[in-house]
């Protein structure tokens, strides 16, 4: 089957699927703690999830990443991974992933594993527990942290997702690392996006730019740029110090747009080709209009046409460009 390939010569080969829009947070930067979720009959079932990413797989995405909202407080989540893994073992997907905010993990991390997950993010942006209380609304670190313990023990590599906001976790910076270090997590900080309603000042002085955090790290290590790619937006250094691998993801201060391989699937079958832009294609029409998948392709070929170059998200002057009313929990982290 001919790949999918974007008008500017970028072939699509990572999906992220959001699989609930519901979460067990409520962290500040990503939804609002009095949310209005979706009804469930508006969602996806778990059986559409799996024949709209088995149609993309099939179309040549090797990188499936399942998100939310929190993907773990999904009912039956794991037949859905179970299904997902069957293209593991044909070795069509190269790779099954998950984002999660760590709650679940003490539940999940083995069976995860099992159906052949091999590594997953954790958005950690704090170790102080008040100031992690603050943030999430709802979560409690102790559990965050017996979660991460799982997944270690289960053979999982864990990635550390941190979004850098000043005044925050700014002071944070070594900590961090340091724990990381112990640990042998990776670890990488995310530029906070302007997304969702709440863009009040507030959100502008949190804006932290990765390059000054680089920056701070660079006064104490040594820093050296890696060519390696995990099939994200992420740039790598290694700290030569202690050997462990730093990512930035800085849709603000280095668009990284030129390389995006990427789309997102909402838990309606919302199809955003672009973070940054409010264009997307509706998947849940055509894939209930027919048991056969050939309006399901056409649709999916039609989006993939529309995807933009980049976006454009910009914190200069003051004042917020290409902000995006949609919450991150909308489209998945």
């Amino acid at each position: 089957m001919t790949p999918l390939i974007d008008p500017f010569a970028r072939a699509i080969s990572y999906l992220r699927v959001s699989v609930t829009d519901r979460c067990d947070f409520r962290c500040t930067y990503c939804m609002s703690e009095h949310m209005t979720f979706l009804p469930k009959a508006d969602l996806l079932s778990l059986e559409e999830l799996d024949r709209l990413c088995s149609t993309f797989v099939r179309m040549g995405v090797r990188k499936l990443r399942i998100t939310g909202g929190e993907p773990l407080v999904r009912k039956g989540i794991l037949t859905f991974f179970q299904a997902m893994s069957r293209h593991l073992a044909t070795g069509a997907l190269k790779e099954l992933t998950l984002t999660t905010n760590g709650s679940q993990l003490a539940k999940f991390a083995q069976p995860l594993a099992d159906l052949g997950v091999r590594r997953i993010n954790v958005s950690l942006d704090t170790l102080d527990p008040d100031k992690f209380a603050r943030i999430t609304r709802w979560g409690r670190l102790p559990q965050v942290l017996e979660g991460i313990e799982a997944a270690k023990a289960a053979g999982l590599r864990v990635k550390i997702n941190a979004v850098a906001l000043k005044g925050f976790n700014e002071d944070e910076l070594f900590p961090l690392l340091d724990w990381c270090a112990v640990n042998d997590h990776d670890l990488t900080f995310i530029e906070v996006m302007p997304m969702g309603e709440d863009m009040s000042p507030l959100r502008l002085d949190q804006y932290w730019p990765l390059k000054d955090l680089r920056a701070r790290l660079a006064d104490r290590f040594t820093l050296t740029d890696l060519a390696e790619r995990t099939g994200g937006p992420a740039r790598y250094v290694r700290v030569e110090e202690t050997g462990q691998k730093v990512g930035f993801i800085t849709p603000l201060t280095h668009n990284f747009c030129e390389s995006c391989n990427r789309v997102r699937l909402t838990c309606t079958g919302e199809l955003y080709m672009c973070l940054g832009q409010e264009d997307m294609a509706d998947l849940r029409a055509p894939l209930r209009a027919s048991p056969d998948d050939a309006e399901l392709e056409q649709a999916i070929r039609a989006a993939i046409a529309r995807k933009p170059r980049g976006h454009d998200f910009d914190y200069s002057r003051q004042k917020v460009a290409g902000q995006m009313t949609r919450h991150m929990s909308h489209t998945g982290g």
